[in-house]
């Protein structure tokens, strides 16, 4: 139909619309004229009288057409089109728009979904979430919320003096965290490329550089399972900031948190996983080894904790070290109760690979992790500004994790000097479960990877 109109300037948004109706009395009309533009996602003929469900992307608002004023309509469950008239309340007290003139934009060729029930298959939803946008308000409600939550995190940071950048997501060397990555084949180069698992080493080249404060909001991959709260393509803030430290870190975390749900969900209380939480600093803090201690479980010697792992009926089979053993244990006994914000704090070195030792033990790190809802948001650190001491740890790293090795380029940077540094990730996808009360990521991410439909 390439007769219909190319575009519908100078549209009011639904929700604008309704609110001036809704202050109107019934049977009432303004004065002003109003243009509206979405989808029909509902009719209703009542003799010479239509009704339209108009919906786009801020609402919904019912559209009153007289056959008198617009004639006969040839508009389908579906078809896109934009509406002139005056914002109106029914006698009966329906918001509305009293119809002048309606133009068909766009025509729906095939069925939508049971408008009435909505889409509710949960694969369906993901595969073709167009679908889900159209036909669930709560869908449409939770991308705009994760949009104003990344906006905010902006805000935030953007205030506090740092400056957003981008590092590339194609690597010659992959690191900042142990996760296996996914690998691709550069033609014009030849040469193996990695798509990156984090962001780490070149933002803080930067800080090296002299920026002093910069954060980066992108992608990262990681080429492993897959979890209501893992995906192997997810959306991490990284920041680094320089001439401070993890104590540092924590307040400001705990400031943006609480700063940011304000502002996105005009309060600090969520609701997630059944519990009410609270996001307001101060957050509660423990150390590591004191949140294994209330279990029993920090235990310095490989055998033994295995032992004392396996006598609680955990499954230690597939832990090569103790390194891998006290990480199991803190994820199996410790993590799930962290329902309150939390911060954990002087991690182990064995698990730290880029962190600073801890002034009085140095078999602990300046490293700290954050949950709520008994889920990690986040991990963060002192980072090590010793080229020395970061090459000790890439060694340690390699021996620990097959296939991990270190990155001389970045020991180069560091050898050129880089100030004390607090750096911090915060997961976006985990953050925005928590404010919309999803519980596993896939709802929060617009297309999630899913297996092939068959």
């Amino acid at each position: 139909m390439s007769d219909l109109p190319k575009r519908f300037p100078d549209r009011d948004q639904v929700a604008a619309v309704r609110a001036e109706a809704e202050a109107l009395e019934p049977g009432a009309s303004a004065d002003d004229t109003r243009r509206l533009a979405g989808r029909v996602l509902a009719r209703r003929d009542m003799g010479k009288l239509t009704f339209f469900d108009l919906v786009d992307r801020s609402g919904r608002l019912q559209l009153f057409c007289e056959a008198s004023a617009v004639g006969d309509l040839d508009i389908d469950l579906g078809d896109i089109v934009g509406a002139s008239g005056r914002p109106m309340k029914t006698r009966r007290g329906e918001p509305s728009l009293r119809v002048e003139q309606i133009d068909l934009l766009a025509k729906i060729h095939r069925p939508l979904p049971d408008v009435y029930h909505g889409l509710t298959d949960v694969e369906t939803r993901f595969r073709k979430r167009y679908l889900d946008l159209l036909m669930n308000e709560e869908t449409r409600a939770d991308a705009l919320l994760r949009s104003r939550t990344l906006s905010a995190v902006r805000r935030y940071l953007d205030g506090e003096g740092f400056v957003e950048v981008e590092t590339p997501v194609l690597q010659p060397r992959y690191g900042g965290a142990f996760a296996r990555p996914f690998v691709t084949h550069h033609n014009e180069l030849d040469q193996d490329f990695y798509l990156r698992i984090a962001t780490e080493l070149y933002l803080k080249r930067l800080i090296v550089g002299g920026l002093e404060r910069v954060y980066e909001i992108g992608k990262d991959f990681r080429n492993e399972g897959v979890s209501y709260k893992h995906q192997p393509e997810f959306t991490m803030l990284e920041w680094y900031e320089a001439y401070a430290d993890y104590s540092d870190t924590m307040a400001r975390i705990e400031e943006m948190v609480g700063r940011v749900a304000q502002e996105v969900l005009g309060r600090t209380v969520v609701a997630f996983k059944g519990h009410e939480i609270d996001l307001k600093a101060p957050w509660r803090r423990i150390r590591f080894p004191d949140a294994l201690l209330e279990h029993g479980l920090w235990i310095r010697d490989e055998s033994s904790l295995r032992a004392a792992l396996n006598e609680k009926d955990v499954d230690t089979g597939a832990d090569k070290d103790w390194a891998q053993l006290v990480d199991h244990a803190f994820s199996h006994f410790v993590e799930p109760g962290l329902i309150e914000p939390t911060i954990v704090f002087d991690y182990p070195i064995e698990i730290s690979p880029f962190a600073r030792k801890t002034e009085d033990d140095p078999t602990l790190t300046e490293r700290f992790e954050y949950f709520v809802g008994g889920m990690e948001l986040g991990n963060a650190f002192s980072e090590i500004n010793d080229s020395d001491e970061q090459d000790e740890r890439f060694a340690m790293q390699a021996e620990q994790v097959e296939g991990e090795r270190g990155d001389p380029d970045y020991l180069e940077a560091l050898s050129y000097g880089m100030p004390p540094t607090g750096g911090l990730g915060l997961g976006i996808d985990r953050l925005t479960m928590l404010f919309t009360g999803r519980e596993t990521i896939r709802e929060v991410i617009l297309f999630p990877a899913l297996r092939a439909d068959r």
